[in-house]
């Protein structure tokens, strides 16, 4: 119990220094990279009713598949809005609150290793309050790197937090269920129940069935024989059906939002050579924190003949060679190892989604292992030195200097890389300046960000610049025809649509963009084709039926107007527009009854024409406007 205590209390401290070394990204705001269709722009997430948790189980939003995500999202804007700081305080919270796990986690960890070394007349420390110490490095490792950044300061990366947020108790229990004698349905259950909890979140989670049989294998040592290994494999058929599911609506998700990458878009070849590249980049990132970007691109040129990939390849053989040799003395490096690169294994690019060739974000939770190592290798210095006599009170002092010299300089190091993500702007120039290739999203999401400061020269400049790189970049032609639009240059704008349009059929924003123009060129009848291919793609998106009824009434298609606009409203019942489009159609249809009441709606949502209309009932209302 007094074991248990100290362990709890240790957890507790390394999830506060977790806390409060994000404690600055308070202050930062929301980037044009996902936030938007996670939070900023996502209409689904404005209200918590039955429709909302229809569409987050049942529908595929963004290429994504993550319906407890979705419903943090929406709670987050419950409570704060469009407030940032609310939702970076959510994530800092689950942060904190992993690192409290990851602590209690690797002390049980220990605990079983300890087990099994005595068990081998092989005792691993001798010294009870090692295992803590290593517990304690590894979360401090855990909860301060720079590396995890991402994960905690990009509020779109809140999958990441919550994934772990039940990864790691579903380990916990699953521990418990392979240690104790009794009870053990019930942890058994618990790990299971965590684990879907997990696939909700982030599919990255489907790598845990293997997880848990490299714990069967060590340290739990339930795997001796092939008998045994079959008996374990048989308890993992629903974890390995769950991660099937899991699989597939990920793949039809991404399809969806056409977020796989083709065969010749990321050439099978250079994802392959990038594997142990990325394996080893990521391992020297844990090591030497540097070179931190937010988008590592695909280098155009790629050969397995080049040293920069030709070593990476060598050392991963060698590495795993390591692993297998000293297996049948001591499984610990072994066990890491693998749970390194399985966790690592559904974002190496194998299959390949989106164009970066590795990201921070995805070292979350396979960070664990390369930590848990440099942990115990702290503990096993920290008793080599432990030596009785006057020595011992020196190298207290210098142990705990060299802990706290590692807080601080992470601390320090996380700071620093929080700050670059503190807005759209800051966190685009640094790419530009530090990313050795030439990106079309990082033009493209730069060239967004000078666009909504107003520095329209500067935008068109970097738009132009993302097209010269891709001229498939579908939406890098949506943000310049918009300038185009605000130019005066109607032609040119509606040119670039139809440009997005067909590099991008399915694409939500390209067809409602081109459906505004039309209306703005007095095409109704092409604006409402657009408005209805949106609606196919996004079926509850209420403020395109908005614009749509807007398009119909200026059609003088009055019938079907009304019912878009009681269709937005029946989606969205706080979304002003769509009560005062109503109300001006009503007015024009002479139902001044039924006018007034929408007026009245529009009103106390704060629209300021809606106030104005009832105030003006008996003169004439104008006609609908569009969002």
């Amino acid at each position: 119990m007094q074991r248990r205590r100290a362990e709890y209390f240790l957890a507790g401290i390394v999830s506060l220094f977790a806390f409060l070394a994000f404690l600055p990204a308070l202050h930062n705001g929301f980037v044009n990279w996902d936030d938007i269709d996670y939070v900023t722009g996502n209409p689904h997430i404005r209200t918590l009713n039955l429709e909302f948790f229809r569409w987050a189980f049942l529908d595929f939003y963004a290429a994504n598949w993550h319906p407890l995500t979705w419903m943090t999202h929406a709670a987050d804007y419950a409570v704060w809005g469009l407030d940032p700081l609310g939702h970076h305080l959510s994530s800092a919270i689950f942060h904190a609150v992993n690192a409290f796990l990851v602590v209690v986690l690797v002390a049980r960890l220990l605990d079983a290793w300890k087990r099994t070394a005595i068990e081998a007349d092989r005792q691993m420390f001798r010294n009870g309050r090692t295992g803590l110490l290593a517990a304690a490095v590894t979360g401090l490792l855990f909860s301060l790197h720079p590396l995890h950044v991402e994960s905690v300061a990009w509020v779109s990366e809140r999958k990441d937090l919550l994934c772990a947020f039940f990864f790691l108790p579903s380990l916990l229990s699953y521990m418990s269920y392979g240690s104790c004698k009794t009870h053990r349905e019930k942890h058994y259950f618990l790990s299971l129940f965590f684990f879907v909890l997990a696939l909700l979140s982030k599919p990255m989670a489907v790598s845990l069935p293997v997880v848990l049989l490299l714990l069967d294998w060590y340290p739990l040592m339930r795997i001796q024989t092939l008998r045994t290994f079959l008996s374990v494999l048989v308890e993992k058929i629903p974890f390995a059906a769950l991660s099937l599911l899991s699989s597939g609506m990920t793949v039809l998700a991404q399809k969806s939002g056409g977020a796989l990458a083709t065969e010749e878009f990321v050439p099978l070849s250079a994802r392959l050579i990038a594997v142990p590249y990325a394996l080893v980049e990521y391992l020297r990132k844990m090591i030497l924190p540097t070179d931190l970007l937010p988008f590592y691109a695909y280098p155009r040129n790629m050969s397995a003949s080049s040293l920069r990939f030709i070593f990476p390849i060598l050392l991963v053989a060698g590495i795993t060679l390591a692993c297998v040799v000293a297996a049948r003395r001591q499984r610990l490096l072994a066990a890491v190892w693998c749970y390194y690169v399985v966790t690592l294994v559904p974002v190496l690019g194998i299959v390949k989604v989106g164009s970066q060739m590795m990201a921070d974000r995805y070292t979350y939770l396979p960070a664990i292992g390369p930590f848990l190592l440099l942990g115990v290798f702290a503990a096993w210095i920290s008793e080599k030195l432990n030596v009785p006599g006057r020595r011992a009170l020196l190298f207290r002092i210098g142990g705990g200097a060299a802990v706290a010299l590692l807080v601080a300089s992470l601390s320090y190091l996380t700071i620093e890389q929080t700050r670059i993500w503190r807005n759209s702007l800051s966190l685009w120039n640094f790419a530009v300046e530090r990313e050795p290739e030439e990106v079309s999203l990082v033009y493209y999401n730069r060239g967004y960000a000078f666009d909504e400061l107003g520095m329209t020269g500067k935008a068109m400049s970097d738009f132009n610049r993302a097209i010269a790189l891709n001229p498939s970049d579908y939406r890098a032609y949506i943000k310049r025809g918009l300038i185009f639009d605000r130019e005066g240059r109607l032609d040119e704008a509606i040119s670039d649509l139809d440009t997005a349009v067909r590099l991008k059929p399915l694409s939500n924003l390209a067809h409602v963009s081109r459906g505004i123009l039309y209306g703005k060129a007095g095409l109704p009848d092409k604006a409402a084709d657009d408005f209805s291919k949106s609606i196919e793609i996004d079926q509850r998106n209420f403020a395109v039926y908005n614009d749509r009824g807007f398009s119909y009434f200026l059609a003088g298609k009055y019938d079907l107007a009304l019912q878009d606009f009681s269709r937005a409203i029946e989606l969205n019942r706080d979304y002003a527009f769509s009560y005062l489009n109503r109300g001006n159609l009503y007015f024009s249809m002479g139902r001044e009854g039924l006018a007034r009441s929408d007026f009245q709606n529009a009103c106390r949502l704060k629209n300021q024409e809606g106030c104005a209309a009832l105030e003006r009932l008996s003169d004439s209302a104008g006609a609908p406007r569009g969002k």
